[in-house]
């Protein structure tokens, strides 16, 4: 009961119509405007996302987006770093910059009464980044530190040869190196950043405690000296439908496997409730889940075990995890693959549909308790051109659909079957 009524509070004060894009109008470019008003408490957040400025992005350059965003988390050229971070904690006011896959986002966090004071730094920062060798010197050697700490992760290194098999000849299977990072130039940059800080690759998320209309008009002032630039298109890549097997060999007590293969999706709207049941059912839940029960419970072969379908603008796959004992690597790959199969072949069951509904029906108010969460999944509706509501829609379709359709469903995708396994694991010794 305590739950049930703290998700109650959580949703006072919120404005629950705002569910469809609205735009503002900046030197005749329409920009989409993603809000929501929540006077819960006297807090404003924006975020300018800029279409194209992600990794995806890089080329040969393989870490270009995200030193991108860290030289814009070094303050401004005029501030330095140090003077520009004071300004920003004596007032309570967060700005970060963040690389995605797709986007290169610019988020900005501020107590209502400090709204203006908040924009105005974010004009800073948007029109006098701290372009500088020295800057550029200190998030290189930054970088390339966290990849070499990296070296010795292997979670890191079987989820990277994962990517690079699943998306072979495409910008998910290049991954940065200390090499591509110390190529990058600070001209590279400013390339990047003039590119796509443009008015035609901008979306625009906001929410809290503020005035939408006259927020917005106050941003418009500083958005209006942007160029506006040429619309970013974005491609469609799939995963490799050919089952591949790559082992890395470390020196290592446990065995790291992941593995994936292609999901086939066309059309979101009308497939995406059926494979949030499949997902679910097969290995996103956990315990209950295929996966788990038949690798864990049963055979005690790991302690954890998930194989989900992912669900993005630009691709769509299925990925799983485990960790075993040495001695029972093969064992536990075989086990995957006849699960799969199994689960393709003969779908699931009544129970085990029931299971999925009461789940992801309940624990859905869970999924959107704070305004970062529903903002978040407004805008990931918004990329992938639904409505920003979708997901009550999506909710009555998991409500409504029965076994004989999700089993249909399960069995039409046979390509889970094309597994491809990324493992790091002890070299026998001969």
């Amino acid at each position: 009961m305590k739950k049930i009524f703290l998700v109650f509070v959580l949703f006072l004060g919120v404005n629950m119509q705002a569910n469809e894009v609205s735009y503002i109008k900046i030197n005749n470019q329409q920009i989409p405007v993603i809000f929501e008003h929540s006077s819960l408490i006297p807090v404003g957040f924006l975020r300018l996302s800029f279409l194209g400025g992600g990794s995806v992005n890089d080329g040969e350059l393989s870490g270009l987006s995200l030193l991108s965003a860290s030289l814009l988390n070094e303050g401004t050229k005029t501030l330095g770093v140090i003077k520009f971070s004071e300004e920003l904690d004596k007032r309570a006011i967060e700005i970060s910059a963040i690389s995605g896959a797709e986007t290169l986002n610019i988020e900005v966090q501020f107590l209502k009464e400090k709204q203006g004071d908040a924009l105005k730094l974010l004009g800073d920062l948007l029109y006098d980044p701290n372009y500088s060798d020295e800057t550029l010197k200190k998030i290189k050697e930054n970088a390339i530190n966290r990849l070499l700490i990296k070296e010795n992760d292997f979670d890191y290194i079987a989820s990277k040869n994962l990517s690079t098999m699943l998306f072979q000849n495409t910008p998910f299977a290049k991954n940065m190196t200390p090499a591509t990072l110390n190529k990058i130039t600070l001209e590279d940059i400013k390339g990047l950043i003039n590119k796509n800080f443009t008015l035609s690759r901008l979306v625009i998320t906001l929410g809290g405690d503020i005035q939408k209309d006259e927020f917005l008009k106050s941003l418009e002032n500083i958005l209006s000296k942007m160029p506006l630039g040429i619309p970013n298109t974005s491609a469609k890549y799939h995963a490799n439908a050919q089952s591949q097997t790559k082992v890395v060999y470390k020196q290592t007590e446990q065995t790291y496997i992941y593995f994936g293969a292609p999901f086939n999706l066309t059309n979101i709207q009308d497939e995406g409730y059926k494979a949030k049941i499949l997902s679910f059912v097969l290995g996103a839940s956990g315990f209950g889940s295929r996966i788990m029960e038949e690798i864990r419970v049963k055979r005690g072969l790991a302690y954890s075990a998930y194989l989900r379908v992912n669900i993005e603008k630009m691709m769509n796959y299925a990925s799983g995890y485990l960790q075993t004992k040495l001695e029972n690597q093969e064992q536990a790959i075989a086990l995957v693959k006849e699960i799969v199969a199994r689960f393709v072949q003969d779908g699931i069951t009544q129970e085990e549909l029931d299971s999925a509904k009461q789940f992801l029906l309940g624990s859905q108010p869970l999924r959107e308790e704070t305004l970062s969460q529903r903002l978040e999944a407004k805008f990931f509706n918004y990329l992938l051109g639904l409505p920003l509501d979708f997901n009550k829609t999506q909710l009555q379709q998991i409500q409504e659909v029965s076994l004989e359709e999700i089993n249909a469903y399960i069995k039409k995708h046979t390509e889970l079957n094309n597994l491809s396994f990324s493992i790091v694991t002890l070299e026998e010794k001969k």
